[in-house]
């Protein structure tokens, strides 16, 4: 076993508590991972950590613990209260800069996606990922992503208009009703 799998299989995954609000605020605000969503640098930990905090029975949050460390932390959120669109969720994912590209993102994913197809009756999850994150877009694609349309000048990130792709994943094999 080389040491990327060794240090990715000493990591746990479990349901992000509460308590886990504080980590988790500072892991969003962190260089190298605030870039990729759409956060802002330079913001109080304390202002995401009340709505982080929030229980939310109709999401499925987790986080990669390495140590005493957050190396990730991963949700399926719904997408609208309205029962229409009670099949989908969105996804978030933010991975500490010295954990990305060393599976934890993947680990959270299938954790995550095992969760939508056998347990939570989620058909279909949604996900915006910047164009030029070339890393996550093979991920997605991997765990069965689709591109599904291209927002022009999406988000300011550095001082540039980058643009974000919608990505989707259909649950492979939707449930059915045993004979």
């Amino acid at each position: 076993m080389d040491a990327q799998a060794h240090q990715a299989r000493t990591l746990t995954i479990r349901s992000f508590e509460p308590e886990d609000a504080h980590g988790v605020s500072a892991l969003l605000g962190t260089p190298g991972v605030f870039e990729g969503t759409l956060q802002l640098p330079d913001i109080p930990i304390a202002s995401r950590v009340g709505y982080l905090q929030q229980p939310d029975p109709q999401a499925c949050k987790l986080v990669a613990i390495a140590g005493q460390e957050i190396a990730g932390m991963a949700g399926l959120h719904p997408v609208h209260p309205g029962l229409r669109r009670s099949h989908v969720r969105a996804l978030g994912i933010a991975i500490a800069p010295a954990w990305q590209g060393r599976g934890v993102g993947r680990q959270l994913l299938e954790r995550l996606l095992a969760w939508a197809d056998d347990w939570a009756n989620v058909l279909r999850v949604e996900l915006n990922v910047h164009a030029d994150n070339e890393r996550a877009i093979r991920l997605y694609r991997s765990l069965g992503f689709v591109e599904e349309g291209r927002h022009r000048g999406y988000v300011l990130k550095a001082g540039e208009f980058v643009d974000a792709l919608t990505m989707a994943r259909v649950h492979p094999r939707p449930p059915v009703m045993r004979a």
